[in-house]
């Protein structure tokens, strides 16, 4: 019987699983991986690939509107009968929000659980799922070890002052301030970085950078600041969230419009971002390949936020040695690239044009004062990580 370790990333609509062997230390090579689909709609699939990255598994999940305990329950059995010779040992789950209480990963208990269902308030459209996931393969693997791993915890290196609003102190008593998100991404760089550039000490900004992005500073590979901040929606121009908003003009459109809270909770997170300025696609596939100029605006804007948030985080840092970008649109998205580059030339930064439509791990031209990498991340490795140290397996 040969075990694994399972990593869980529940959103509203999806679920992401990976499978990884237990070796010591955990091959970053996931034995399988896939989610599933379209929960709550008329139409849910599963689909899956092997180590090789052959798909191995593409089903649609039987029943009208499946839920998430279903979609686990349909998780398991999938996996039971196709892996029947692997014993799941534990399970590390991808939680966004840790509050103040969680800066490491934690092995789950009762007590654990009610203080992350506590937090949905903090993150109301992501904290609900991770928890229903977690509760969701308690009860289906009652004896195995569950673990959460945080998104904010990376974050909490930042200074007080770069954490704060300002807010009267009775608003920050309430836990309102910068935690920041995407903490497995950028925790990932933070170790994978020192393999491929003599600077990762120094100071690095890190694009993570996909449907939904963001980026950190990090100096000593801590961090020191990053663009998202209370909630999901601050920063960067993302795939369907607006990015940083003067908040004005949410009071503008709710007194002149007559826009209620879940109006504008649909607008700044479904309705803006590259779909809401293209009126396209939040796809930057989509957006790059098309001759529309609404759709050039978009990659425009999202690349022109980029840059200027570029030029604060190396404020923030003192200075830049290093620029890393990862995630979906980071690690495949040459153009994109080129044009942050390009915008941030005074940083130092040259970009080599051949070395970045390859997309190699070094795209940067050799009279680059800056280090310029391409790292895949590997959230799904972190969990697993995280669960192999926290119970010692």
């Amino acid at each position: 019987m040969q075990q694994g370790i399972l990593t869980i990333n529940a959103g509203s609509s999806s679920i992401k699983f990976a499978l990884f062997p237990l070796t010591r230390p955990i091959s970053p090579e996931a034995e399988v991986s896939g989610q599933i689909d379209g929960i709550g709609a008329e139409v849910t699939k599963l689909v899956a690939k092997n180590r090789a990255g052959e798909r191995i598994a593409d089903q649609t999940l039987s029943g009208e509107r499946v839920n998430h305990d279903q979609s686990f329950d349909a998780m398991l059995k999938w996996f039971t009968a196709s892996h029947a010779d692997w014993e799941i040992v534990a399970v590390g789950h991808r939680v966004v929000h840790g509050g103040d209480l969680y800066s490491q990963p934690t092995i789950i208990d009762s007590q654990v659980l009610d203080h992350l269902t506590s937090f949905t308030p903090l993150a109301p459209l992501h904290q609900p799922h991770n928890v229903a996931g977690i509760r969701a393969l308690q009860a289906l693997l009652p004896k195995v070890a569950q673990v959460a791993c945080f998104d904010t915890a990376f974050h909490r290196s930042q200074s007080g002052v770069a954490q704060m609003f300002g807010l009267p102190r009775w608003v920050t008593a309430e836990g309102v301030k910068r935690y920041g998100f995407h903490g497995l991404s950028y925790e990932f760089i933070a170790r994978a970085l020192p393999q491929h550039s003599r600077r990762a000490e120094g100071r690095v900004v890190v694009a993570h950078l996909g449907n939904g992005a963001s980026m950190a500073a990090m100096v000593g590979r801590k961090c020191v600041a990053t663009t998202l901040g209370f909630s999901t929606i601050d920063g960067l121009v993302m795939g369907t969230r607006c990015g940083a908003l003067d908040p004005g003009v949410v009071l503008h459109l709710m007194e002149t419009k007559g826009l209620s809270v879940k109006d504008m909770t649909k607008m700044l997170y479904k309705e803006s971002g590259l779909l809401g300025v293209s009126g396209i696609s939040q796809d930057m596939r989509t957006l790059l390949s098309s001759d529309k100029p609404e759709a050039q605006e978009a990659v425009e804007l999202f690349c022109y936020r980029i840059a200027r948030e570029l030029g604060s985080l190396a404020a923030a840092a003192g200075g830049l040695d290093a620029l890393v970008f990862t995630g979906g649109i980071g690690e495949h998205a040459a153009e994109v690239r080129r044009r942050v580059c390009l915008q941030s030339d005074w940083l130092g930064i040259r970009l080599n044009p051949e070395a970045n439509a390859r997309h190699d791990l070094h795209i940067g031209a050799g009279n680059s004062s800056v280090d310029v990498l391409v790292i895949p991340t590997n959230e799904e490795w972190m969990m697993a990580h995280h669960a192999q140290t926290l119970l010692a397996l």
